[in-house]
Order: structure tokens, then sequence, then C-alpha cells
């Protein structure tokens, strides 16, 4: 089975970067997709972004397309969120998950979970 482990999080200013790794156990391209998502406190888990990794097709929330954007390195079976211009609201503790399903960016879709690293903007 698949482990996914999240790393990059931590404390940002607004207007700042952070890129996320996630990092699977086995090969990338045994997924259809992964998709990376957020969760802040008493909210819904939410889908921000999705690729393929045997294409390379990407699929973004219009809630931070043009802030977010998703990458994949197959030969280091690692995807990547890199996330600019930072707002609080982007507060919260992101994970990355692994599905055979897709595109889409409903979490009951993807199988494998990470457990995730936390985001924290403030100034």
């Amino acid at each position: 089975q698949v482990q996914l482990v999240e790393s990059g999080g931590g404390l940002v200013q607004p207007g700042g970067s952070l890129r996320l790794s996630c990092v699977a156990s086995g090969s990338t391209l045994d997924y259809r997709m992964i998709g990376w998502f957020r969760q802040a406190p008493g909210k819904e888990r939410e889908g921000l972004s999705s690729i393929s990794p045997r294409t390379g097709g990407t699929y973004t929330a219009s809630s931070v397309q043009g802030r977010f954007s998703i990458s994949a390195d197959n030969a280091k079976n690692t995807v990547y969120l890199q996330m600019n211009d930072l707002k609080p609201e982007d507060t919260g503790l992101y994970s990355c998950a692994a599905g055979m399903t897709g595109p889409t960016l409903d979490p009951d879709h993807y199988s494998h979970w990470g457990r995730g690293t936390q985001v924290s903007v403030s100034s």
C-alpha cells in the first residue's frame, strides 16, 4: 500500500510563497490522479489541484487558480504544490492523496492519503 508523506509547510507572511512536496513510497505512475487538499479549522476539506502523473494534465480549483500550481517529478515519485501570494485564508492542513479516477477534486475519489503539513499565513 502506498504511503504519502507531505512536507514544506510552515509559517509565512501574507504575500509570501511556499512549495509543498508529496513523496510517494511507490511509483506515482501507479495512480491516475494525485491531488492536494486543505482543511481549515471548522471547515470541510477543500480540493485545490490535481495532476495525472502519466499525462501531466492538471486541474486547479478556481479559488486558487493563478496563485497555486501543481507539478510532478515521476523520477522522484514526488508531486509539488507551488503556492504564491499566500493569504491568511490559505491557512490550514494541506494533504496530498492518490486515486484511480479523475480528473476530480472530490476527496471521495481518492483512496490513499498522507497525514498533512500545516500552513499558517499570518503577519
